[in-house]
């Protein structure tokens, strides 16, 4: 048994969250934690709505609301949605917590006083209509180094670069399109230079290990080529005050310093919230503890290069050195990323997401039309695991009703409509012939290696093999013909006890193989074999009491609490065989899954007909 942590990135509460989001972050860590959970390990599945930033300003600006109103409503929708979505999330919070406040003040100042934050003059880029602070991420412009013209103010995605805004050539406000103006302001900054070394040597043990994706440890070694010092703070006044700078309030900490911190404060709050506030310890202080962080692409370098220099910096284990904390209740050495879990894009129609150009489906609306699991088995049937992917509405339609309904609903509703019809509940085998025991020793032997694959976060081969699998036991039942067996002498009974027994020890193993991409058909096809549809656990939303309310400002004056994702996911079943029990009764079945009217394409289509091509459209 080993300690697992599930870190997943924080979606950004400047708005609801689309497909490609959850492609990229959700589902991936949702399937790899409930796997881990069923093979034994004690996995902490930990995230949060990212809450601070320019981005939320300007939303809550063109809303005529406030940006406590803005986050408070948004990440209430988003946690509404990812757990109709079945994320099965120990903790899931936000970063304008007091937890995460504390923590996040407390990493600052122990970074800072180990030596690795320096105080420098730089140029910040400005808004001119509004006199904001504009992120890096929202600069865009000219490449100076590949040319490459959508570069962002932080890095390239083209060449791996690292800029800084003031580096792009014709650089303009993603926001509202102006040129922004630069003036000179001191920060804080990660002093980069200095955990070079550290870094370097972590990420060549990474490389060793051969666990990396090899586009993710190429991009993260490549940023070594060209690290410099990275502002830790910003001119703005909605955020983490600035431990040392209370006396000047329109200084805050940068949203991506604290943004990564979450994933260890969501972890300290998850403790404080079980009753044992230092729970947390055995995912972030073991050598031992494994920890995997699941994200888009386009957070790559946060996730293995400023948060490993951040953890680096706190430990004390740059060219500085220093001490992880000298404060009572000090968080101690504190574990890097064991692997850094990137997914590529998903777009739509062909086209880039953009919620701005109408090339959205919200999260929201896709599961108010279509199942939660057709969602899931989509992303990890055809997602973006390790190259960009396209979801089309065609090709949704066709792997739902071809693969989902056709395949694997079709055995379950068959298995069980037979046994149903012909005993009522599962009947006893008699002796089993070569094809029975075929089948059954070729799905046992899924366990392994379904299972493999998930560890190594090859999910589409994982979701490949188990549906594999559930075309050998379909071909089983074309082979052995159950359905026309029907004398009553004994033999003929028994045969056809046996195959249908057969058939419902296939169904269940199968179930089980499926439940960490389907986790609510996994329920329902248990509930149809006479269970109690609880292999898959849930998760739910709770309204927690805020923990930490004299550390926030004063924005948050009166806040006494916020929903959370968590749940009880002690129960699941192991990962391997579990035997049919003989007499269960087995009811009348229902469709497990939905199938769609291949008119949806085009009323799909129809509307995003403005923003879509018109060779996509049909136009």
């Amino acid at each position: 048994m080993t300690h697992i942590l599930s870190a997943v990135a924080w979606p950004y509460a400047n708005g609801p969250r689309h497909i490609g989001h959850v492609a990229g972050f959700g589902v991936p860590s949702d399937v790899f934690s409930r796997y881990m959970r069923m093979a034994g390990h004690e996995v902490l599945m930990v995230s949060g709505t990212d809450e601070h930033g320019t981005p939320i300003l300007v939303a809550a600006d063109q809303e005529g609301v406030s940006a406590r109103e803005l986050a408070d409503r948004n990440n209430r929708l988003i946690v509404e949605d990812l757990v109709a979505l079945g994320l099965s999330y120990d903790l899931f919070t936000r970063t304008t917590a007091g937890n995460h406040y504390a923590v996040v003040q407390e990493m600052f100042r122990t970074v800072r006083d180990n030596g690795y934050m320096v105080q420098q003059v730089t140029r910040s880029a400005i808004s001119p209509s509004t006199g904001r602070t504009l992120p890096d991420r929202y600069i865009e412009g000219t490449c100076p180094i590949c040319g490459t013209q959508g570069a962002r103010g932080d890095q390239c995605d083209s060449c791996g670069n690292q800029l800084d805004p003031t580096d792009l050539i014709s650089p303009r406000s993603r926001i509202n399109g102006e040129t922004p103006e630069f003036v000179e302001s001191t920060h804080w900054f990660l002093d980069l230079p200095a955990l070079a070394q550290a870094l370097g040597e972590w990420l060549d043990e990474r490389e060793a290990s051969g666990t990396w994706r090899p586009n993710v440890i190429r991009f993260s070694q490549n940023l070594l080529g060209d690290i410099r010092p990275r502002a830790m703070t910003r001119d703005i006044d909605w955020g983490i005050p600035v431990p040392g700078w209370e006396d000047q309030p329109t200084k805050r900490l940068y949203v991506w310093f604290d943004a990564v911190i979450g994933y260890l404060s969501a972890s300290i709050e998850w403790a404080r919230r079980t009753g044992d506030p230092e729970a947390w310890r055995a995912w972030w202080n073991d050598p031992a503890a494994l920890s995997y962080y699941f994200m888009g692409k386009d957070n790559i370098v946060f996730h293995s290069q400023i948060w490993p220099a951040e953890l680096l910096g706190h430990n004390g284990q740059g060219s500085r050195q220093g001490e992880p904390g000298v404060t009572a209740g000090s968080m101690g050495v504190l574990n890097l990323p064991t692997e850094v879990v990137s997914s590529e894009f998903l777009t739509m129609e062909g086209k880039k997401f953009s919620s701005s150009h109408g090339i959205v489906i919200y999260v929201r609306d896709f599961l108010e039309r279509y199942q939660a699991d057709a969602l899931r088995y989509f992303i990890c049937a055809a997602g973006p695991e390790t190259a960009d992917a396209d979801f089309t509405w065609a090709e949704f339609v066709r792997r739902t009703n071809g693969e989902l309904v056709a395949g694997w609903g079709n055995l379950v509703n068959r298995t069980a409509s037979m046994i149903h019809k012909r005993f009522g509940a599962i009947p006893a085998p008699g002796e089993l012939e070569e094809i029975d025991r075929a089948l059954l020793e070729a799905i046992e032997t899924g366990f392994a290696s379904v299972g493999d694959l998930i560890a190594r976060h090859r999910q589409k081969a994982a979701l490949a093999e188990a549906m594999r699998l559930v075309g050998e036991a379909n071909k089983y039942v074309a082979d052995t013909q159950p359905f026309k067996l029907k004398g009553e002498d004994e033999a003929t009974r028994q045969r056809l006890a046996t195959i249908l027994h057969t058939l419902a020890q296939a169904v269940a193993d199968l179930n089980l193989l499926l439940s960490p991409f389907l986790p609510h058909a996994a329920n329902e096809v248990d509930r149809i074999l006479g269970g109690q549809g609880q292999v898959a656990p849930m998760p739910r939303i709770e309204e927690a009491e805020e923990l930490d309310p004299g550390v926030l400002p004063e924005a948050f004056a009166g806040r006494t609490g916020y929903p959370i994702i968590t749940g009880d996911y002690s129960a699941v079943p192991a990962w391997r065989r579990h035997p049919v029990s003989v007499g269960v009764p087995v009811a009348k079945p229902t469709p497990v899954f939905t199938k769609l009217d291949e008119a949806i394409v085009e009323e799909e289509l129809a509307r995003y007909a403005d923003s879509l091509p018109d060779d996509v459209t049909g136009a």
